[in-house]
């Protein structure tokens, strides 16, 4: 029975993630920063422990990460899914925005990396996965600090991946492209529509299956992957 953290587990991609390990028996904790209602159902529906943490501050997430590490006795793995996004011409982002997106999406990951990584090299074993985004990869207009803060997470992988390898520690980002999520409800079903067609399998995908390819890359079968950026995009970063 391995020991999980997942940050943002309250919604969309994490929900799902921490589904897909509470199913196979896994001992699961995840943070959620505000909805509690939501939060309260995913514990309930998954028997896994709900943690109030706003990663995006540094103090938060090392006491959410310190509670966490004591409630599963040791940690195992770490899935970085907490994050925000945002539609705004480069032009009208202003400081506020920047900050707030480099601080959830890059920062919060760094402040429960490090924290993972000071239990993990402890145990000589661990696995971290974070969720980037194909945008962090191909970029966006019109979202040029969620692709710069998804950019700076495969960095942070990559190098971490090289630092940790001797510690027995992998480290993969996992990078969705279009999901079905409450993130992307904001969109209009035109848009939808039109994002799905530039997808070469013809739709978006589901948190489902970015939680399928979370769950390999913390298993036995991914023991010997590390430093490495799984598009699970449909194709659309092609």
């Amino acid at each position: 029975m391995r020991k999980i953290i997942v940050t943002g587990g309250s919604r969309g991609i994490g929900a799902a993630v921490v589904q897909r390990f509470a199913e196979s028996g896994d001992r699961v904790v995840f943070f959620y920063r505000a909805n509690a209602e939501a939060a309260a159902k995913i514990a309930e529906s998954t028997g896994a422990y709900a943690i109030k943490c706003d990663i995006s501050s540094s103090e938060d997430a090392a006491r959410g990460m310190d509670e966490a590490i004591r409630h599963l006795g040791g940690l195992d793995v770490l899935v970085n899914c907490a994050g925000v996004a945002q539609i705004k011409l480069f032009t009208d982002i202003e400081d506020a925005d920047w900050r707030r997106m480099l601080d959830t999406d890059l920062s919060g990951a760094f402040y429960t990396c490090r924290a993972a990584a000071r239990e993990m090299i402890r145990s000589k074993n661990g696995r971290i996965i974070n969720i980037g985004s194909v945008w962090g990869r191909v970029g966006a207009s019109c979202e040029v600090h969620y692709s710069a803060a998804k950019s700076g997470l495969r960095g942070l992988t990559l190098a971490l991946a090289k630092e940790l390898g001797p510690s027995g520690i992998t480290v993969n980002c996992v990078e969705p492209g279009v999901i079905e999520t409450e993130m992307n409800a904001i969109l209009d079903e035109k848009t939808k529509s039109e994002l799905a067609d530039e997808t070469p399998l013809c739709r978006m995908g589901e948190p489902r299956e970015v939680a399928e390819a979370v769950f390999f890359l913390a298993g036995e079968g991914a023991a010997f992957i590390t430093g490495q950026c799984l598009g699970v995009d449909g194709g659309f970063g092609l």
